[in-house]
């Protein structure tokens, strides 16, 4: 069931996900608060920068078609980043501070997706209202006009809107009470360049959790951690591996504050492919990798090209995941991460 400012929001003509996502597009609550998002600076985050601001010396980060719940009283922010057409969405109990963050990518994963984020956030007292805070999924299908075709029910490309509809959709017919804080997506998180390409204006965001506060925000190479070549890998490697069909990737443990990157199987064709995909232009990489190619961030191909080393170098996924069992990291004294 979807909330609005408190209120439950029933549109009239609400059979189907993308009903409830145009009428919340329009929603002038919404588009104030998708405004003052947009209005925002987006914040830069280091393990420098953030190792020397006290206040914020814990946080947990999540890469595409990940999910993590995390407990305010042992993190302090949570985020996502590196979003064209996936969508980072946050839910957080606003009686007991819980929050969930993931990275979802397809529809495909939404339904159980959801389930999973829940577990721990959503309790057993139906009143408990979960705030909803949905960022990223930029306009991809490449016309100013888009909303508009969506509005006259115009056959949609892309992956964008269809995966904001699932979500939406999602959220409206489960029995859980959540209210929609920000709705920033597609046309709401697109700017165009003079020839106009779109491309997203925010590609991820943080949760502060002491507040439940969203800002804009990206990361780099210190703080996409740990286990960054790993957890990249599982992504194409879960398409794969059929304990994780329609599922988010485990990845980080509530009660013990640590990660825990669960084992993903990956064959040795990845090996193959890798090798292929190497002898690739920058274009090419682009072009054959992405699902927005225009709209990338500049490390995309770089980020593309280790994963690639590392699964020539070990093309047999039991080095990395022995026994099958996790890979596990504790935080460490300053707010890092150590492999135990």
């Amino acid at each position: 069931m979807i909330y609005v400012r408190g209120v439950p929001f029933a549109p009239a003509d609400s059979s189907q996900g993308m009903d409830t996502l145009i009428a919340l597009m329009e929603h002038p609550v919404l588009v104030s608060a998708s405004n003052s998002f947009k209005s925002m600076a987006e914040k830069k985050l280091s393990v420098s920068e953030i190792s020397v601001q006290s206040k914020i010396s814990k946080w947990v980060y999540i890469f595409q078609r990940e999910f993590a719940i995390v407990d305010p009283s042992l993190v302090d922010i949570v985020g996502t980043d590196e979003a064209t057409t996936c969508v980072g969405i946050a839910i957080r109990n606003c009686k007991s501070g819980m929050i969930s963050v993931a990275h979802m990518d397809f529809p495909n994963v939404v339904d159980v997706g959801l389930s999973q984020m829940l577990a721990l956030v959503a309790d057993e007292d139906s009143d408990a209202l979960l705030d909803v805070h949905l960022i990223g999924g930029f306009d991809d299908i490449s016309s100013q006009h888009s909303y508009l075709a969506m509005k006259s029910q115009t056959k949609l490309e892309g992956y964008s809107y269809p995966l904001c509809a699932k979500i939406i959709e999602t959220l409206r017919n489960r029995s859980e009470k959540f209210q929609i804080q920000t709705l920033h997506v597609l046309g709401r998180n697109t700017k165009w360049d003079s020839e106009g390409i779109a491309y997203p204006i925010f590609h991820g965001f943080v949760m502060e959790t002491s507040t439940g506060s969203v800002i804009p925000a990206s990361f780099d190479g210190t703080s996409r951690c740990p286990d960054e070549i790993v957890r990249r890998i599982r992504v194409t490697a879960s398409f794969e591996d059929p304990n994780w069909d329609g599922r988010l990737l485990d990845t980080y443990d509530t009660k013990t504050d640590h990660f825990v990157i669960a084992p993903c199987a990956w064959t040795i064709q990845q090996k193959q492919i890798a090798l292929t995909l190497q002898n690739l232009s920058d274009t090419e990489i682009l072009l054959t990798c992405s699902s927005s190619p225009s709209a990338e961030g500049p490390d995309f191909v770089d980020n593309e090209r280790r994963k690639w080393d590392y699964l020539i170098k070990h093309p047999d996924w039991r080095e990395t995941f022995p026994s099958k069992q996790p890979r596990v990291f504790k935080r460490t004294a300053d707010g890092n991460w150590t492999k135990q």
